[in-house]
């Protein structure tokens, strides 16, 4: 299932989101923020760019038939590969989403650019559940709590920059 969403964040250049994003104590902040039970954050920057690891248990906010198989929480580990500052600024990350012993995953590409007032967050990805005959209806669940957790985070970047 394609996973596309873009955010705003108005007011701030490319570079302070991007500070922001691959900040490990930002990130750290947001799993908390977000209810997260237990989480690791890590980032290490790799030339102009970063690697941005996290890995949290959060609770399952998931429609029951899908909690029957994920139990009432779910560990996910989010990795996001940074690119450097392309030539208009902009910057992109290889993102995959994956949870922990299930399987259930959104591999796609972010891309942070300039806007006219600020910055624009663009995610473009595929979720997949590879479980017969039900996976294509658990996927948009999937697809729905990526999209809530990431809105979270930058409703809380907001606040932050």
């Amino acid at each position: 299932m394609k996973l596309n969403e873009s955010f705003s964040y108005s007011g701030s250049d490319v570079e302070s989101v991007y500070a922001l994003i691959t900040d490990q104590e930002f990130r750290t902040e947001s799993c908390a923020n977000q209810g997260s039970t237990d989480y690791t954050v890590t980032v290490e920057e790799k030339g102009d760019g970063a690697t941005v690891t996290v890995i949290r248990t959060q609770a399952a906010e998931l429609p029951e038939f899908v909690k029957k198989l994920t139990g009432s929480t779910v560990k996910v580990k989010q990795t996001e590969v940074w690119s450097g500052p392309g030539a208009d600024g902009s910057r992109s990350a290889d993102v995959k989403v994956s949870i922990i012993g299930q399987p259930a995953e959104m591999i796609g590409k972010a891309v942070l650019s300039a806007t006219g007032d600020g910055s624009e967050f663009v995610l473009n990805g595929d979720v997949k559940v590879s479980i017969p005959f039900i996976g294509k209806k658990i996927e948009p669940e999937i697809a729905k709590a990526i999209t809530s957790s990431l809105r979270e985070e930058v409703a809380y970047g907001m606040e932050r920059l």
